[in-house]
């Protein structure tokens, strides 16, 4: 089920809004029904109102309407997995605060832990005290993962993610506060030094043996920026280094042959910036990727 999140409020940059209709334009929903999966279009969700007062962070900005999201996107994910498995097409990363606590709502119905692999250079670990820049696509994790400060600002959290449960894949942009907080918790940090120097494989397939002896549900949350920007221009917070093609595409496989992923974010894509729909192809291309579609099955496209 494709789901469109629109969101912006978490960045300063205008664009990101348009992403839904990019990942539509770039064919994402038909290259998944020719792999035979049946695609529902479930629209655009809408932010509802949230009375979030002033910050005392100056720096913060959009702090009601990204709450608004927040809870209106916790909905969603939580009614869309019921009987399908939601692709959210985003929209900046603010959009994982709703989309992973709807899906820990949904793990706690049935009974079974949440998981989350993220795929970004960021880890997005502040707290609305830590944060300089006051962009709010930078502070999802401390807010699922029940860190202090969000009280009466977002919704409150039903149902807190364990950072053990979380693993994190192509970091290579950590602010000092994030960096603190990486070193406890037992979450699983995969930067591109790791890649570079052991490779994707063993550490993928490790995580996803702990998700399936648990019987964990999976949620899997791809950002732009975990792409290299040679091959991704088309976001507003590009770090060198990232991803390769190959590298992503073999994570989106090993993904599939696991058959764990129960939802999917697709994030900071930002058409405006990008070159004739380059991102938002590859983007739609990994999604397949996730769902079944081999190497040999892949099209080519001249641009």
């Amino acid at each position: 089920m494709l789901v469109g999140a629109p969101v912006q409020s978490g960045t300063n940059r205008l664009g990101c809004d348009m992403g839904p209709s990019a990942y539509r334009a770039a064919g994402l929903g038909e290259a998944i029904r020719d792999l035979g999966i049946a695609v529902t279009d479930a629209g655009t969700v809408a932010p509802v109102p949230f009375a979030a007062p002033p910050h005392p962070n100056r720096a913060i900005h959009h702090l009601a309407e990204t709450a608004g999201w927040t809870l209106a996107l916790t909905e969603a994910a939580f009614r869309y997995s019921a009987a399908a498995r939601p692709i959210f097409l985003g929209g900046d990363h603010s959009l994982s605060a709703g989309t992973v606590a709807g899906m820990a709502l949904r793990a706690r119905e049935e009974g079974r832990p949440l998981f989350l692999l993220w795929l970004d250079a960021h880890a997005d670990l502040h707290t609305l005290d830590t944060t300089t820049s006051g962009n709010l696509h930078g502070v999802p994790l401390a807010y699922l993962t029940g860190r202090p400060g969000f009280e009466g600002y977002f919704p409150p959290l039903q149902a807190a993610l364990d950072p053990a449960r979380i693993c994190m894949v192509g970091l290579r942009s950590v602010d000092p506060a994030e960096r603190a907080v990486l070193g406890g918790g037992g979450t699983r940090v995969h930067d591109m030094r790791d890649i570079d120097e052991t490779g994707i494989v063993a550490p993928l397939r490790d995580f996803l043996r702990e998700v399936a002896a648990a019987e964990g549900l999976l949620h899997v949350s791809l950002d732009v920026d975990f792409l290299d920007p040679g091959i991704a221009p088309g976001v507003g917070t590009t770090v060198p280094g990232g991803a390769t093609f190959r590298e992503a595409h073999l994570i989106m496989e090993l993904l599939h042959d696991s058959g764990l992923v129960r939802s999917l974010d697709l994030v900071e894509l930002n058409p405006f910036l990008d070159e004739r729909g380059r991102t938002a192809l590859l983007m739609a291309d990994l999604a397949a990727s996730l769902l079944g579609r081999r190497i040999l099955d892949r099209p080519t496209r001249s641009f």
